[in-house]
């Protein structure tokens, strides 16, 4: 029987209607029930750890032991103690014997945050229990059986960090078995008023008080705001205006004390004086603004240099510094040589055509790659190629 997805946004908190948020529910669904490794992908503060929950309680598995553990939390000297157990004097201060969360997890699911995070030596360990079930605790030659059902996350590029000799490549293909990638907040605009009121409405009914409410330019300021680190991100601050403001209605200036200055910094078009405020609809938009204006810039040098040239403009005279040679200035190209100005222009379209024609190119026309360059879908890459006719 088929689990309603709307169900399952309820029973686990979920808030949104974004479509990769779905598809990502979807998969953990489809998945839940057999004994697959599943590793879940995604920035800080998206959620990840609530996916683990949901294949474990949507499984056979769900009468059994359910464990979190935090990997970049352990230390690493004692991070094979905690996952395998240890033998009583195997180290300075093992007293008695210790069960690992192996051990103790037998028959349920074991979820691995920070999984990229494990140092070389125990990842040879994991593998070994992924592929046979088999593990020794430290200090014991006895070779133990577990039956744990691996669930792993990490925020940081696992392929990245394979390359690089950080993490072992037979062991990131096992953890990959099923992989889920859970989008950032920033690709969730949709969702992001959905949330807001969610945790307004939440922390007034906490604190008994009324809850916040934005107005227009607000929202506005709040759609557009990066989010760097997504919902965690959006949760605090929404939970600091509630407690912080008498004023129940906040406007875009209040809004904006509470988002932090470098995210301003980095997009400074989103803090224009009113008059000139645009709205984006998407990160690369802003990208494309950039690039209208620097072309705007290029464009209005070359007809400041060609009016130059023809004698247009005229210079103040100063006097020659004394580090300059005398023949270079009979170096200045002539007139005659001055190429004729033609003001330019650059539409959406060839800005980002000409985009995609360079990630092609850079990456030797493989389309995944490029896709994930561009920060879009295969699926939308394959879409823009065929319109731009780029095959």
């Amino acid at each position: 029987m088929k689990v309603d997805l709307q169900q399952i946004k309820q029973r686990f908190g979920i808030i949104g209607n974004n479509t990769a948020l779905n598809r990502a529910i979807d998969i953990a669904l489809q998945v839940a029930p057999t004994d697959l490794s599943v590793l879940i992908t995604g920035e800080s503060g998206v959620g990840k750890e609530t996916f683990p929950q949901i294949i474990h309680q949507n499984s056979p598995r769900k009468h059994g032991q359910y464990i979190a553990v935090n990997c970049g939390a352990i230390p690493a000297g004692t991070i094979d103690s905690e996952l395998f157990g240890h033998e009583k004097g195997s180290f300075t201060d093992a007293r008695s014997e210790r069960k690992g969360y192996f051990e103790v997890a037998d028959g349920g699911t074991l979820f691995l945050d920070e999984v990229g995070e494990l140092p070389l030596q125990t990842q040879a360990y994991l593998l070994r229990v992924l592929e046979s079930g088999e593990f020794m605790r430290v200090g014991s030659s006895k070779v133990q059986k577990t039956n744990v059902r691996i669930v792993a996350a990490t925020n940081v590029n696992l392929a990245q960090a394979v390359s690089q000799g950080k993490f072992r490549e037979d062991l990131y293909y096992r953890l990959n078995t099923i992989p889920i990638q859970i989008p950032p907040l920033r690709e969730r605009s949709e969702d992001i008023l959905l949330l807001f009121r969610k945790f307004a409405s939440d922390c007034a009914e906490k604190y008994r008080m009324p809850s916040i409410r934005l107005d227009d330019d607000a929202r506005m300021l709040l759609i557009n705001y990066r989010w760097p680190g997504n919902v965690r991100e959006l949760k605090n601050i929404t939970e600091r205006i509630s407690v912080i403001e008498e004023n129940r209605d906040i406007s875009a200036e209040v809004l904006r004390l509470y988002l932090p200055n470098v995210e301003m910094e980095k997009f400074p078009v989103l803090v224009k004086h009113e008059a000139e405020q645009k709205v984006f609809n998407s990160e690369r938009e802003i990208l494309y603004q950039v690039l209208f204006d620097m072309k705007k810039d290029v464009t209005e040098l070359k007809k400041l240099v060609h009016e130059i040239m023809n004698g247009g403009v005229q210079l103040p005279v100063v006097d020659e510094p004394s580090y300059v040679q005398p023949h270079s200035i009979h170096s200045m190209p002539s007139i005659q040589d001055a190429e004729p100005y033609e003001e330019e222009t650059l539409s959406l379209e060839e800005v980002e055509k000409e985009m995609i024609r360079k990630a092609l190119e850079k990456h030797n026309g493989r389309r995944k790659n490029a896709a994930a360059d561009l920060k879009i879908s295969e699926r939308t890459l394959y879409r823009k190629i065929k319109e731009y006719n780029l095959e």
